[in-house]
């Protein structure tokens, strides 16, 4: 039984590298099969540590944010080559901090905007902040900050933070900071919340807290863990987010202005040693449920809707990187509900921490440890 063993790990070994090829540009990729489509899947890029955020410039480059190390990159995708930004503000990176999320104003070309999510402070009081800026050469100018999220606290996890720009308004995720979750269900502070400012950073008069007594009148939605998700409906531009869980009950939701998405009040799942959160329960009155959910967790990261040609049996399905479960996960939607689930890249291995559609129709993503790599189909 001893040589049987070995025999058959040698050759799983041997099979291995079967899934494994060399493009014809000499970079690596791997083949894989799914439901509906095989692709293989090409990598643009190593030595990212933990690619938090990633956006495509007009010029056949992207920028990358390099969670770790408070960097953001920029990357030639066609050559692989990638420079360290100059001029990019400070970040805290411990724990779940760092250089976050970074996005392209819709307007980039006539404007120049790009905004910048990152964790500030150190250890004895950090919270986070949104930055915009401009791109000169291999540099970061006009840097100014148009948000600060409050409280600052010492925990160096849950910071959020997604990013979208939707008719003129920035909405972005701010995390609990995990040892402050009933702070989710107060509207004196920014935790745990979806918010909505213009792109400039004023805050819009018609958000629905404005007004309210103790608000912070940039709050959108309440009631949420640490969403790292966010993204908006091609066709009906409406605003998705999914957010971790603790054990089990990571959230898809729909996001609408003024709603309490339960965190931590209600929520389909346990705490981490295997207690119920709160009082346990899953309904509560006036609390919105989520539009789907995954037991065990997925511990999911980025998202984005898929509107590209090369995938044309994958138009209008949703995808988002698990880290915990790693795998892409695929989700097809019919009247805004999920109805069916893939999960793609099982095999590979890889804690998925960013999912963009790329300018080519492709779909790129970013692993921990850390590469980016895109899909094409065969």
């Amino acid at each position: 039984m001893k040589y049987k063993k070995h025999f058959y790990l040698l050759m799983a070994f041997v099979a291995l590298p079967l899934l494994f090829f060399s493009c014809a540009d000499g970079k690596e990729a791997w083949t894989f099969e799914s439901e509906e489509v095989n692709f293989k899947l090409e990598k643009v890029i190593d030595s990212i540590r933990v690619p938090f955020g990633m956006s495509f410039l007009p010029n056949g480059k992207m920028l990358v944010t390099n969670r770790f190390a408070g960097q953001i990159l920029l990357v030639d995708i066609r050559s692989g080559e990638k420079k360290v930004l100059k001029g990019v503000p400070e970040s805290y990176c411990k724990g779940d901090g760092g250089a976050l999320d970074i996005l392209l104003h819709p307007n980039y070309k006539q404007n120049g905007w790009l905004y910048f999510s990152h964790s500030f402070g150190d250890s004895i009081s950090s919270s986070m902040a949104i930055e915009r800026g401009k791109l000169k050469g291999d540099s970061l100018v006009n840097v100014e900050r148009i948000f600060t999220a409050y409280p600052f606290y010492k925990s160096a996890s849950h910071y959020g933070s997604r990013m979208v720009i939707k008719d003129s308004y920035l909405f972005f995720t701010m995390g609990d900071r995990y040892d402050l979750k009933d702070s989710a269900q107060t509207l004196n502070n920014h935790l745990g919340k979806v918010i909505r400012i213009f792109e400039d950073g004023q805050i819009p008069n018609d958000n629905p807290f404005v007004g309210t007594k103790n608000a912070k009148p940039e709050i959108w939605s309440l009631g949420h863990r640490n969403p790292q998700g966010l993204t908006l409906h091609p066709k009906t531009n409406k605003l998705w987010l999914h957010e971790h869980g603790p054990k089990g009950g990571d959230e898809l939701n729909l996001i609408k202005p003024g709603l309490n998405y339960g965190w931590p009040i209600i929520c389909h799942c346990i705490d981490y040693d295997d207690t119920p959160i709160g009082e346990g329960i899953t309904h509560k009155e006036g609390m919105e449920q989520p539009n789907y959910y995954y037991a065990p967790s997925i511990a999911p990261s980025g998202m984005e809707f898929y509107s590209g040609d090369p995938f044309k049996q994958w138009k209008g399905n949703l995808f988002i990187g698990a880290m915990a479960l790693t795998h892409l996960n695929r989700l097809v939607l019919e009247n805004g509900k999920v109805v069916h689930e893939e999960r793609l890249l099982e095999d590979f291995g890889r804690r998925i921490r960013v999912v963009k559609q790329g300018p080519d129709g492709l779909i790129y993503i970013g692993v921990d440890g850390g590469m980016i790599l895109r899909l094409r189909p065969i």
